[in-house]
């Protein structure tokens, strides 16, 4: 079974270096990011990267320690924000539904 997830910004404390605002989105799919309007801040894509790939194959949130529902799971990037950078972190849900084949 394939999926998709869905990457939405859920909450930004601070402020974002890349400017990322509740409920942007983006999308990953296969092996492929979609969607993309401002672009993926490396920061953000690093701190879900090893979770992205077996999430995407199958395995829950509950089970990858993200999340307490199996296709729902979160992740913050890890820009500490003031007075340490200039930014500030965010978080995102992951959504996971089945791809359309």
């Amino acid at each position: 079974m394939s999926y998709r997830v869905e990457v939405c910004v859920k909450k930004v404390k601070g402020k974002c270096a890349i400017g990322y605002k509740p409920g942007e989105c983006f999308t990953f799919e296969k092996y492929y990011i979609k969607d993309v309007g401002r672009g993926v801040c490396i920061h953000a894509l690093a701190s879900m990267l090893t979770l992205l790939s077996p999430f995407l194959k199958g395995v829950s949130a509950k089970t990858l320690g993200i999340g307490t529902e199996d296709n729902v799971g979160y992740v913050q990037c890890p820009d500490p924000g003031e007075p340490y950078t200039c930014g500030g972190t965010v978080v995102f849900e992951l959504r996971r539904e089945k791809a359309p084949d």
